[in-house]
């Protein structure tokens, strides 16, 4: 058993809280209904999605999450567009939906600021709803993740996926599906937490040389690729970059050799032939291959494979696909010598301009 004043302590404590945390959520289905079904009624050209770190890796699955459920197209805007350059943009068809953990970060509120004053249904997913975000956006959803303990999030943005698509189904009319969804999800990830805990301290004893990484996923696994990466950068040192499968292919496959290892998530949907063609050509490159994700037996010649088991629905697959991951990052900042509760230069809330 882990310490309580073990460094990472809480980071650990908050993956394994994940499951309960995402169960609190769906306390809160009425509230995602009645959203969902305003947003819904507004008939948007486009849902524009913001937030910064691991909640605009989020922002990525909610492009999928309302692309494929009430099929709007949904994009992950710029901020700078509207807050630092002044864009005077017609926002008077568009819902906003803005991610923050704290409810604190000064240009997120900006923005939505500024997007209701021209017109947005303005909707903000917060911890936090006496935040400055939860004031400044028309309605606000709770994400009900609980203290975030350590710096380096995770239940946050574990409940963000969970909140994006319980939003989108309700906006589609489909929240019954996705809730149960959900439920199940929950369920499946709280059963694979402790056999991943232990399949990932190998992995990890391994890569403790490591300070560079590629984390490959397409589709709605892009999203659970930029959150693994963000992980082991800002816990364990690793310069690690997260790739479409395809993207690979432009340029960044020239910098892998044997000592630049590359994790891929697999999960079966439209998606995985192209993850798979990826995975074969970082073993032409004599790179060294984790495969992870409910897919990770279908990529071949892999050191070590880390499956999680199949989404009750193939977009929530995510839910389980961030787990192996968000442990890794873990286990490698202990094998470093690292502090993932208190990473250096790091802090809760991003306040600077």
């Amino acid at each position: 058993m882990t310490r309580l004043d073990a460094p990472g302590a809480n980071f650990l404590a908050e993956i394994h809280e994940q499951p309960e945390a995402l169960t609190r959520m769906l306390e809160h289905r009425a509230e995602f209904r009645e959203i969902g079904r305003a947003c819904a009624a507004r008939e948007p050209v486009a849902l524009r999605l913001v937030g910064h770190g691991s909640s605009d890796a989020a922002a990525v699955y909610g492009v999928y999450a309302f692309g494929l459920l009430p099929g709007w197209t949904a994009l992950r805007d710029s901020i700078s567009l509207t807050v630092y350059y002044g864009a005077r943009l017609d926002f008077s068809r568009s819902v906003v939906v803005a991610l923050s953990q704290s409810g604190s970060t000064p240009d997120v509120v900006t923005y939505v600021e500024r997007a209701r004053e021209r017109g947005a249904l303005t909707v903000a997913l917060t911890n936090d709803p006496r935040s400055e975000l939860a004031a400044a956006a028309e309605a606000t959803l709770p994400l009900a993740a609980g203290d975030e303990r350590s710096v380096a999030a995770t239940k946050t943005f574990f409940n963000e996926l969970g909140a994006l698509v319980l939003l989108a189904g309700a906006a589609a009319g489909r929240e019954d599906e996705v809730a149960d969804g959900l439920r199940r999800a929950a369920e499946l990830a709280a059963d694979s937490i402790p056999g991943l805990e232990q399949a990932v301290g190998p992995v990890a004893t391994a890569f403790a040389y490591v300070g560079r990484m590629y984390v490959i996923g397409r589709g709605v696994e892009f999203a659970t690729a930029r959150e693994i990466a963000l992980k082991l950068t800002e816990t364990c040192r690793v310069a690690a970059e997260p790739l479409t499968s395809t993207g690979l292919s432009h340029g960044p496959i020239a910098a892998l050799d044997s000592m630049f290892p590359v994790w891929t998530i697999g999960s079966r949907d439209e998606s995985l032939a192209a993850l798979v063609e990826a995975a074969a050509r970082v073993r032409e490159a004599g790179a060294t291959l984790v495969a992870s994700g409910s897919a990770a037996a279908e990529v071949e010649g892999a050191a070590w494979h880390l499956p999680v088991p199949e989404a009750p629905m193939p977009l929530l697959s995510p839910l389980l696909s961030v787990l192996p991951g968000q442990l890794f990052a873990a286990a490698l900042a202990q094998a470093k010598g690292l502090d993932p509760d208190r990473p250096e230069r790091l802090t809760k809330v991003t306040r600077a301009r």
